[in-house]
């Protein structure tokens, strides 16, 4: 066999990682709170079933949902976004700053490909969103961790850091933060537009939790803030619709969208047009508002019983976030306890965790106590019981 591409190596640490990573969400003799998958409740199966009855007709949409399509994505759920999505959070645009992407995630996949060569560093977040990890390293890129508090990202390490490193691109979730459910200020998202600007690095924003908020104030986004095009958002319809549609969208200045849309049409040439039409129709015809109320009551309650368990049952030390919005609880465990480790332990009882070891990219016996736990795609009962469960394996193995 021929030698594999230098890729295949520079990603093998996270692409191993990646591999199990969808095991438990689908396992139904697991308790999982891996993975990042919404409630089954939370998605609408009913609604699309009534819509699809009506549009996928030949003499409705269905010839224009099952035909090629336009690359930069169906206009009318183009319209959506800019009306329903963008205008709510003080981002304006056009529909011709919207590209419809194959979920949340391929919009970094075109970035990499229109801007970063072997070599060209990337600064993100200290733990960081490993998936994106794993899309950076496919393209040989340097993926330099940047200093994070309580708030998120430390505005003064990065600017050391774009100075130290002269990076291409910025990388951060800022509302409700995977892994830790943290949020940044606006003082810090405006000061991140602003050396993107001062230092010509493009923020790639990627906020495919800020919709999920039950909590708290909301703030605007950093794209918000840009006066000069180099903040490019990143969102997905998969915690607000639906991850098996695989539907996201990108939003930057025109110019770059157009080049975001040349990388596509040579990676897949467009989006799902069947998963676009229905998605386009559940806006149009008003779902979204009601559906997205009940989604955010129902996170709302699974958070607050985790949370409660969690300061319940997990041994006297634990540090945990307070995520207002999102899927996600960061937990600290005190006195040496290794969570990677004590994984396998917790498997053998049916629960799964995420350990955090691996989402410090460059950074060695860090985050070894570290764990994130999903509470949206478990019932209230298996939180309770999973919860409690944890927490005893923990604190018998702190004695």
């Amino acid at each position: 066999m021929p030698a594999y591409a230098n890729r295949v190596k520079n990603m093998q640490d996270s692409a191993l990682y990646m591999r199990g990573l969808f095991g438990g969400m689908t396992n139904p003799d697991i308790i999982s709170f891996g993975g990042g998958a919404p409630a089954p409740q939370a998605l609408p199966a009913d609604i699309l079933h009534s819509i699809a009855n009506e549009v996928l007709k030949s003499d409705a949409r269905g010839c224009e949902a099952l035909q090629y399509s336009n690359t930069m994505g169906l206009k009318d759920l183009r319209q959506a976004v800019v009306s329903e999505l963008l205008a709510p959070s003080g981002v304006e645009a056009d529909v011709d700053n919207v590209l419809i992407v194959t979920g949340g995630l391929e919009t970094m996949n075109l970035l990499c490909q229109v801007y970063i060569n072997p070599g060209d560093v990337i600064l993100v977040e200290s733990p960081a969103f490993i998936h994106c990890i794993d899309i950076f390293n496919m393209f040989e890129a340097k993926s330099i961790p940047c200093e994070c508090d309580d708030i998120g990202l430390v505005m003064e390490d990065v600017e050391a850091k774009i100075k130290q490193y002269q990076p291409k691109i910025i990388y951060t979730v800022p509302t409700f933060h995977n892994p830790t459910g943290k949020t940044l200020t606006t003082e810090r998202r405006k000061r991140l537009a602003e050396l993107g600007s001062e230092y010509d690095v493009i923020i790639l924003e990627d906020d495919p939790y800020r919709d999920i908020r039950y909590s708290g104030e909301t703030l605007p986004t950093i794209k918000s803030f840009d006066k000069t095009g180099h903040t490019v958002m990143a969102n997905s319809f998969s915690k607000m619709f639906s991850p098996g549609s695989r539907l996201g969208y990108a939003v930057a200045r025109k110019d770059l969208i157009l080049l975001l849309m040349d990388a596509k049409i040579a990676t897949n040439s467009h989006t799902s047009s069947l998963d676009q039409v229905l998605c386009a129709e559940f806006f149009k015809r008003g779902y979204y508002r009601d559906h997205h109320q009940k989604i955010c009551d129902l996170y709302r309650q699974r958070r607050d019983i985790m949370l409660e368990c969690i300061d319940k049952y997990f041994p006297q030390g634990t540090k945990r976030t307070y995520p207002d919005g999102g899927f996600y609880i960061w937990v600290e465990l005190p006195g040496g306890l290794d969570s990677g480790q004590l994984l396998a332990e917790a498997e053998k009882k049916n629960i799964s965790y995420l350990a955090g070891e691996s989402w410090f990219v460059g950074e060695k016996n860090v985050g070894s106590n570290t764990m994130r736990l999903n509470f949206a795609n478990a019932k209230e009962e298996n939180i309770r019981y999973g919860i409690k469960t944890l927490g005893q394996l923990f604190t018998e193995k702190l004695k």
